[in-house]
Parts: C-alpha cells; structure tokens; sequence
C-alpha cells in the first residue's frame, strides 16, 4: 500500500472512531528545568532504555557457549546498535590486545603474510550492510506443539543488521597470490574453541569482508574485535570472529562446526553439509508475542532478509493465511540486508491470526511450516525460516499463532538449540 492509501486507512480509522486520542494533563508553564548531565566523552542509553537488552535464555547450561537474541520487537530499522545486535559464542569472549593481534595468510599460497591491525587498516577498504543470522535462528520453530508464550525476540532474535567496514578478502589474497590448486579458504579465531569454518574459494573472492568496523566504530569483543569475517548471505557461524589465520587449501577442513554440527538432516534421514545460505525470512515484530493491542488502527511492522540478494515483496495475512496483501517496503532495500516492511490494518476486536511471508529477487518463497517439514527432518535444528503466526485474542493479547503439525505427535526432543531454548515441553 502507497502513502496515499496508508493516510486514508488511517482518516477513515478516525472517523469511524476507532482510532482515539488520549487525553494527557499538560502544564504549559512548567518550573524551570534543573541543569542537566555535563558533556560525557562517551554517550549512554537513557535509563528508561534499560529493559531494552539481549535476551539470554535461563536453560543455557553455560554463557561461555550460547546465544543472547536481539530485542528485535524494540528496535526499528535496518541497523541494529553494536550492543544489541546478537551473539553467539562457541567458548566465550576472548579479550584481545589491538597492539598484539596478528593474522597470518598461508597454505597454497605463493607468499605467506602475517598483517598487524595497522598494517590491515592501510589497505584498501568498504563499507557494506549486511544481516548476519545464526543458523540456529527460528530453533524455537521445532517445538511440537508450538509454545503459546514465544515471542518475536525469541523467534527470529538471531539475527542483526549492521555497516560493516572492512578490507574485501580478496585485495589480502592477491597479495599473497593463490596457487592454482588453491580451492578453499579456512579461517580460524582466537577463542578458547579455537573455532574453524572452511570457505570456498570464489565466495572469498568474490565478496567477503575481513572487518574491524561495526557501525563506524571498533567491532564490540562480543562481536570479534578487533578482526572478523563477514560473509554476505550465509550462516553466521562461518562469519569467523576474532579472526587470527587463514589457511589456504585444496580441501574443506571438515570441522566439528561442518560436520557435527551445522548440517541439515532431510525427513528421509540423509544430511546435507555445507549449507550456507540462509534463505528467505520475515517476521512480524509488532504485534507479536507477548504484546497487548487495543481495538482500532495499527501500523503492522515486521522485517524481512534473504540470503541469496534483496527482497522482492513481503505480503502479510491478517485473517489466517486465507488472503495476502503486499506491505509497504522501507527504502533502502539493499542487497543481503535486513528490510523493513510495514502495512496498515485496524483490528475489529475479533480474534485473528496474522502473518508474513517473504520472497526474494531470486523467486523464493518462505514456506509455511508444513512446507518447511516436508523438507526437513523433525530432529534438524538449523535454518528454520518458515512462517511465524502471530494470534490476536479477543482481549488483545497476542500468542503465538503457529498451527502444530498434522498426524501423530513425535517423542519430545532434548533440551537444547545454541540458543539455549527447550525444543518441545
């Protein structure tokens, strides 16, 4: 819908009443102001703020391994501050010394190098906007039968948007000049996990960022100061943080966290490895879970990202999935970025169900959750991007909407995800 049918939706709410104006007592003389805070050399979230914050699950065994989600039902736009854009660590934060941190290149290389940070920030740089998504994001989806309680945070918080600065991998590798036998790059950190990913080499070529800048300023050490990977469309856990060697080589390095984990298994029981790309998601972050609405005119408001390039159209259900309509998308709509979508609706009070659905420049289309499963296995546990319901009940308040999966209900599963969220009750 285009401004013009935004503002007559919203005309119409007020004249049928559905749309009201509280009335506020407002002094228009106030005493005079007390003098404020000095000048502070760094500036601080006001402190009615603070129930903004990452969401760190009360069944992570330990906060040295696991997920904190993004407070996306509270944040708007396209690029989430440093502090609260998500994390996930295999090992905890390592604290790293600028003056001490090195990288080195080597393997089927003509020339090994080792770049210091000064080194690293004298050659030639970008800035670019990208999400990056854990593949564990949507974990919540596999619960059978769908938790009542979820919320938009704990549903799609893996995910964050940000600018990000950096030199493109590929000046660092002409530089060291690949041998022609040279088919895989593989990073490795500086955590106590010594974390390792292998990448293929015409993606490093092609667009991945080695990056020391989130949002113009020092990468957050939760966020891989002072040095990360940013691998554009693909999962989060081959975005190496804390990054200190790459490897070059004519195989994979098949680690635990492309063997053992990160793998898909499909219903018929065979796993798919090395699944990178994280394919079309949206999601409705207000109304969402766990909020309460009032009858009358609302701004639905959600995001959408995909993988494989920008978002092409977001269509959004406000009676079940029966009929969609297209939302409006927020410019800029960029290339593996987040997208902010919005569509106007005025609840008539009754309960509804209410959903997104997202579809790329590519043609893809986020499936349903009984589309998702005729793909994937119940026991899967990575990039789960079906369709997130929201239900309006009568009263306002707003559960989760997602139908629980037709024929007999399969054993529960284990405690667990790398957010930490118990997978079925």
């Amino acid at each position: 819908m285009d401004r013009r049918g935004f503002l007559k939706t919203l005309a119409a709410a007020l004249a049928a009443g559905s749309a009201r104006v509280i009335a506020v007592e407002f002094d228009p003389f106030p005493p005079a102001p007390r003098l404020g805070k000095p000048l502070s050399p760094v500036g601080e979230r006001s402190r009615f703020e603070a129930h903004v914050r990452r969401y760190i699950s009360p069944n992570l065994p330990s906060l040295h391994t696991g997920a904190a989600f993004a407070p996306i039902s509270e944040l708007d736009g396209i690029i989430h501050p440093g502090g609260l854009h998500f994390e996930r660590d295999h090992a905890g934060v390592p604290e790293i010394d600028p003056k001490k941190w090195r990288l080195v290149i080597h393997g089927l290389v003509e020339r090994p190098l080792i770049f210091d940070l000064e080194t690293l920030m004298r050659m030639p740089t970008e800035s670019r906007i990208y999400f990056i998504e854990c593949a564990g994001n949507g974990q919540n989806g596999y619960r059978e039968p769908p938790e009542p309680t979820l919320t938009a945070t704990r549903s799609r918080g893996l995910v964050s948007g940000a600018e990000w600065t950096g030199v493109p991998l590929r000046i660092l590798l002409e530089e060291a000049g690949l041998k022609p036998e040279a088919r895989w790059v593989i990073a490795e950190g500086a955590d106590a996990s010594a974390w390792v990913r292998s990448i293929p080499i015409d993606k490093a070529l092609a667009d991945v960022l080695v990056a020391f800048r989130q949002n113009g300023e020092a990468l957050r050490p939760e966020n891989g100061y002072p040095v990360r990977l940013v691998v554009p469309g693909w999962e989060g856990s081959i975005q190496v943080k804390w990054l200190r060697r790459i490897l070059i080589s004519d195989q994979p390095a098949m680690s635990k966290g492309e063997t053992s984990e990160y793998t898909d298994v499909r219903p018929d029981g065979t796993v798919d490895a090395f699944t990178w790309v994280m394919e079309p998601q949206s999601i409705i972050t207000r109304p969402s879970g766990g909020q309460r609405i009032e009858l009358g005119f609302h701004e639905i408001r959600g995001l959408a990202w995909s993988g494989f390039g920008r978002i092409a159209r977001v269509e959004v259900s406000t009676d079940g999935g029966r009929t969609w309509q297209a939302a409006r998308l927020s410019e800029p709509v960029l290339d593996r970025a987040l997208t902010r979508f919005t569509f106007p609706w005025r609840w008539d009070g009754k309960e509804t169900v209410i959903q997104s659905r997202a579809i790329d420049e590519k043609g893809n289309v986020q499936p349903t959750r009984e589309e998702f499963f005729r793909r994937w296995a119940r026991n899967n546990r990575y990039h789960y991007n079906a369709i997130q319901a929201w239900r309006i009940r009568s009263d306002g308040g707003v559960e989760n909407g997602d139908p629980p999966l037709a024929g007999t209900r399969l054993p529960p599963l284990a405690a667990g995800g790398c957010g930490g969220e118990v997978l079925d009750g």
